[in-house]
């Protein structure tokens, strides 16, 4: 069973949160468990964020419990979105508490595992704060791991690092930015005491090698075989495809009826569904349209 390589409580947690492991969970953990290189190729709802920070996370709950857990920064989890990165923190904090929750249940002490975001929109007190007391989980883009990578502060901060985990990396490869990103981990690999686990999260691409080789710094192409292990799951959901228009005509400058049938649309929608993505045209929408759904 996979929750066998786990901590108890981290065990417990997820059988009693999230039930079975999906098929991307269960063959990525054993990989990164040894320490391997791995990119992890499949679609949107698959379980492959959990999948690169469940076994990093059991680690620190681990070390917390046998010698307790310094503040040093373990785990560095870039994305080129910036908007995921609130995301993802708000997202550990579940498996975070869970996991405290159990073991507090096993009558175990707490592990204090903090997770923080530094982007470019970090206040600069909370960024001196950072450096001062790094978080174990740093979540940034792959502009604000750089220029933590200059500074004397940022690399003593980033000198314990264990797990590096690049999310959305097909979008960077090839790119002026990916190969920013390519000598930024080569730096940060060059820093840490350890080999590197880096671990990649990818859509569904071919050739999905050439994402591999980007990942373990042998270049986006070319041949030989990437130091790294491939969990491709490409597998293609059924879609239930449908267009729909609210019943009053549609104008450059809808009325408050229209946007209510919208709203009323969107709200079944919601109801029906487990999650739901609404994709909007402008933020100032977005926001208008999170304010009137969440009134109801």
């Amino acid at each position: 069973m996979a929750f066998e390589i786990f901590h108890p409580a981290v065990g417990a947690w997820f059988e009693k949160e999230l039930g079975t492991p999906t098929e991307v969970q269960e063959r990525a953990w054993p990989e990164i468990r040894k320490g391997s290189n791995v990119l992890i190729a499949a679609p949107t709802g698959s379980g492959k964020t959990l999948a690169a920070f469940l076994s990093a996370i059991d680690d620190l709950v681990k070390e917390g419990l046998e010698l307790g857990l310094p503040d040093r920064t373990q785990i560095v989890y870039v994305s080129p979105l910036k908007a995921l990165s609130n995301d993802i923190e708000n997202n550990l904090q579940r498996p975070l508490r869970g996991i405290m929750e159990e073991l507090a249940g096993m009558g175990l002490p707490g592990v204090d595992i903090r997770a923080q975001v530094r982007t470019g929109d970090t206040p600069s007190a909370v960024r001196t704060r950072m450096t001062k007391k790094p978080p174990h989980i740093l979540i940034t883009t792959p502009e604000s791991l750089y220029l933590l990578l200059t500074g004397k502060n940022g690399r003593e901060m980033l000198s314990d690092v264990k797990t590096l985990i690049v999310d959305e990396i097909h979008a960077m490869v090839g790119s002026k930015r990916g190969s920013h990103l390519s000598l930024t981990a080569e730096r940060l690999e060059a820093l840490v005491p350890e080999k590197l686990r880096r671990i990649g999260l990818s859509a569904t691409q071919k050739p999905i090698e050439n994402v591999a080789r980007f990942l373990t710094g042998n270049g986006g192409e070319g041949e030989g075989r990437p130091d790294c292990t491939i969990i491709d799951s490409g597998h293609k959901r059924e879609l239930e495809l449908s267009v729909e228009i609210p019943g009053s005509p549609l104008t450059a400058v809808m009325s408050n009826e229209v946007w209510e049938e919208v709203y009323q649309r969107l709200e079944a929608l919601i109801k029906e569904h487990k999650t739901t993505l609404i994709f909007v045209n402008t933020r100032r929408l977005s926001e208008r349209m999170t304010h009137n759904l969440t009134e109801r």
